[in-house]
């Protein structure tokens, strides 16, 4: 890397916004948190409906007030389907993209742990291999960047920025996957899995391999965001709209659905800001088409979060205040006051008569009532949930992010300060409490007046949950010592 320049005065200082100016970008993703486009008809919306919506949500007034409303007639939806033969594109519109497409962020894929292998596949691996078909026929391209993640080498000890021997042959799981059903597969998936814990870093780690395999033909680069949190700065501090991720956890902690995880008290979250992320993706795409060295990026943030001591514990108990003293939710089932456990019979214990008992409980009055259960449907979701993350809560992540860092030291301080992509400025406290706020308004629609009231029955439900673990413990020592002595 020593022929690249860093911090070079002659250096333009809007490169990265000169590279971008009037380009033709195809994303592929849906209405994924990273991705916006391309949009597929779904649940009876065409795909301009579907891409009407996304651009009619708070997300993107900010980018409206600035530029005028006619701004967002810069995109537009292309119907497809990544999961599909040939994306499911029409002869016309595939020829348009090939005609017109400068740069590709391929981010389309399945992020669901539980999905069956053959979806899997045939979305995550097969769906990359289609893309780099597409990718081959595009006139004017200028970078393929293809969006995978840092979970998916868990064999190795340190994550480098390189190509790792993959855990199968991407080709041959394809064909298998085509010809064989679920059930047949269901059969195979663990053994084909080998060391990697489920189908979807099973299938990414398959996909990197088609890019790299690539790598002499097509401008192709791989880069890996570790957990995406939400919003830090741009455009709504806080904003999510992914609740199968770290914010659904946080929701269900916070109105006491979630009490107990088995999970180290000391480990160091590797996450990003999903507007980090997009910041990083940007710049390294432009990056790697002006200096043609920078191909794989890890984008993480192991030092960083190390060096601000973010553990599993601190989130909780910052977590834990901000609920019971700052930003509460209206609906609580039960007083926030969860805790992380490290002996696997404890966190039994507790998710048993502290989360499953309360919501037979609840669900058998609903039922009399006649009204609908639901809080067992989702304390099992819960336990799904658990056997997944217990995985990634309890064991310490490296990866080596040298790339990105030149990558970061090559920014002109114009460009630092358009494309945030350095922690400097993070407040740890301050960001959980602009995500509760989002969560609130955004997801769950509570209104922020509301606020004062909740954080007053919040203080009510402390003193009931001390009331009834009292009666418990004393209820439960009672019957202990009556079974002992006979």
């Amino acid at each position: 890397m020593s022929d690249i320049p860093v911090n070079n005065e002659n250096l333009l200082t809007n490169r990265i916004v000169d590279f971008f100016a009037k380009r033709t970008i195809l994303i592929t993703g849906g209405s994924g948190f990273v991705g916006k486009v391309i949009i597929r008809p779904r649940k009876g919306k065409t795909a301009e409906e579907r891409l009407q919506t996304i651009l009619n949500g708070s997300l993107f007034n900010c980018v409206k007030e600035r530029f005028g409303p006619d701004i967002v007639k810069k995109v537009q939806a292309v119907p497809g389907d990544v999961s599909a033969p040939d994306l499911g594109l029409s002869p016309g519109n595939r020829r348009k993209l090939a005609e017109e497409t400068e740069i590709i962020y391929h981010s389309a894929a399945t992020v669901k742990f539980e999905e069956p292998l053959k979806s899997t596949v045939l979305l995550n691996v097969r769906g990359t291999k289609l893309m780099l078909e597409l990718a081959k026929e595009c006139k004017k391209l200028m970078v393929f960047s293809y969006i995978s993640t840092a979970y998916c080498h868990e064999d190795q000890d340190i994550v480098f920025e390189k190509i790792y021997t993959p855990p199968a042959d991407p080709h041959q799981i394809i064909a298998l996957c085509e010809w064989l059903d679920d059930e047949s597969l269901s059969f195979l998936t663990k053994r084909l899995r080998g060391l990697s814990v489920n189908n979807y870093t099973f299938s990414k780690a398959l996909a990197e391999i088609l890019v790299a395999e690539e790598m002499d033909n097509l401008p192709v680069i791989i880069q890996r965001p570790s957990a995406i949190l939400p919003i830090w700065k741009e455009p709504i501090p806080g904003w999510t709209d992914n609740v199968n991720g770290p914010a659904g956890v946080f929701i269900g902690a916070a109105k006491g659905v979630i009490r107990t995880m088995y999970a180290r008290p000391d480990i160091f979250i590797d996450c990003l800001p999903v507007d980090v992320v997009a910041n990083a993706l940007i710049v390294s795409t432009a990056f790697y088409y002006i200096y043609k060295k920078l191909r794989i990026f890890n984008l993480t943030a192991s030092e960083e979060t190390e060096r601000m001591g973010v553990t599993t514990e601190k989130v909780l108990e910052m977590g834990k205040d901000i609920i019971n003293n700052k930003v509460a939710f209206n609906t609580v089932l039960w007083y926030p006051n969860g805790s992380l456990k490290q002996c696997r019979i404890h966190h039994y214990f507790d998710f048993f008569f502290f989360q499953l008992v309360p919501a037979l409980l609840v669900d058998a009055i609903l039922f009399i009532i006649g009204s609908r259960p639901f809080l067992f449907k989702i304390q099992k979701r819960i336990w799904r949930g658990y056997e997944i993350l217990e995985y990634y809560v309890n064991r310490r992540w490296y990866f080596d992010n040298q790339l990105s860092k030149t990558a970061r030291n090559l920014l002109e301080p114009a460009e630092k300060k358009m494309f945030k992509v350095d922690p400097e400025g993070f407040d740890s406290y301050d960001y959980f409490i602009q995500c509760t706020l989002a969560c609130r308004r955004y997801i769950m629609k509570e209104p922020d007046e509301d606020i004062p009231a909740a954080l007053r029955r919040m203080k009510m439900l402390r003193y009931l949950d001390i009331l009834c673990k009292t009666i418990f413990i004393v209820g439960l020592f009672y019957y202990l010592s009556k079974w002992v002595l006979g």
